[in-house]
């Protein structure tokens, strides 16, 4: 069975880049996670905890996702 590569990677790239909005904007107001976020943050130039590096976290998580959940699908197909 074939994967559609395009949807893995939209899928992947929503579901990463929202859910680093969302740790981001928790660790704003709660401190909690910020250890990880840090390490986050020494691979995605430009990204910070605060509310603009919540912004480009989402950018660059559904970006790097979907890069890498498409080419993973391409893989997969070629190999099938």
């Amino acid at each position: 069975m074939a994967l559609n590569a395009k949807s893995l990677g939209l899928a992947g790239g929503i579901l990463w880049g929202v859910g680093l909005l969302i740790l981001t904007l928790v660790s704003v107001w709660t401190g909690y996670g910020t250890a990880m976020l840090n390490g986050i943050a020494s691979i995605y130039p430009g990204y910070s905890i605060g509310y603009l590096g919540a912004v480009v976290g989402l950018i660059y998580g559904f970006v790097d996702a979907f890069i890498g959940l498409y080419v993973f699908g391409w893989l997969y197909n070629k190999l099938e």
